[in-house]
């Protein structure tokens, strides 16, 4: 098979076979065993949490298999292909509970933070997943048990399918944020300010103009670790069960 169809093979389900065109190309360099599409995968997730997904390149990934760039095409078919894959990697990291009509908010919840922590450690990831289509079989896992979870939960089929894609993608966002103030903050960005910064900097403004940003500054600068995750999560969630659409 060439690469789009190993690509497409990929996306079937396990107990269907695609049909194989002859054996994988099984040359190596200097007599290496050959470079697979799990060591691809391997490989280009640690440069990705040593140095940041904007760092990764096809290039970058076959040098640190010390390969050459053609030899990965062999089994991903380009960037795109490559970001479905680690993604698809990640997803599969995920544990998805039985439905529980009694828990489905708490359940919904903790996937989402389990996604988040993912994807936290591996710096600006989750921006591989914006406007994926969801083909890869683990990905769609996840969706399909994020879907589960909140149709036990009484939701109108339509109203839950929008929602959860709403919390996925708030989840990317929401690390991939995380990710460019942690690299501008460890670059010395000037632009990266303490809350104490914000703080005398909103109440600094002209109170004319600002009078309401001067006397909230403490309400719009306050929240500890993930409370504004949380915060954003419940918005989603806790009247979820009486929406329609």
């Amino acid at each position: 098979m060439n690469p789009r169809e190993r690509r497409a093979a990929r996306h079937l389900p396990p107990e269907v076979e695609a049909t194989d065109g002859g054996p994988v190309a099984k040359r190596t360099r200097r007599g290496r065993a050959p470079i697979t599409v799990d060591q691809v995968v391997d490989t280009a997730l640690r440069l990705v949490a040593t140095e940041g997904y904007d760092a990764l390149t096809m290039r970058r990934v076959a040098a640190a298999l010390d390969a050459s760039p053609a030899s990965l095409y062999v089994h991903v078919v380009n960037k795109a292909d490559l970001d479905e894959l680690l993604i698809g990697r990640l997803c599969a990291q995920i544990v998805l509970p039985d439905p529980d009509p009694a828990r489905w908010r708490d359940q919904i919840r903790d996937v989402c933070a389990q996604l988040r922590e993912l994807y936290l450690r591996y710096p600006g990831i989750s921006r591989a997943a914006m406007a994926m289509a969801p083909t890869n079989l683990e990905m769609m896992r996840v969706g399909e048990g994020m879907l589960a979870i909140v149709l036990a939960g009484g939701v109108e089929p339509r109203v839950a399918a929008w929602t959860t894609d709403a919390m996925a993608l708030y989840v990317n966002a929401y690390c991939l944020e995380a990710s460019i103030v942690r690299a501008r903050s460890a670059d010395g960005d000037e632009w990266v300010l303490s809350r104490e910064e914000m703080i005398s900097r909103m109440r600094a403004l002209p109170p004319d103009t600002f009078p309401h940003t001067r006397r909230h500054a403490e309400e719009l600068t306050e929240g500890e670790g993930h409370d504004r995750f949380d915060f954003t999560l419940s918005l989603m969630i806790e009247n979820l069960g009486s929406t329609t659409a």
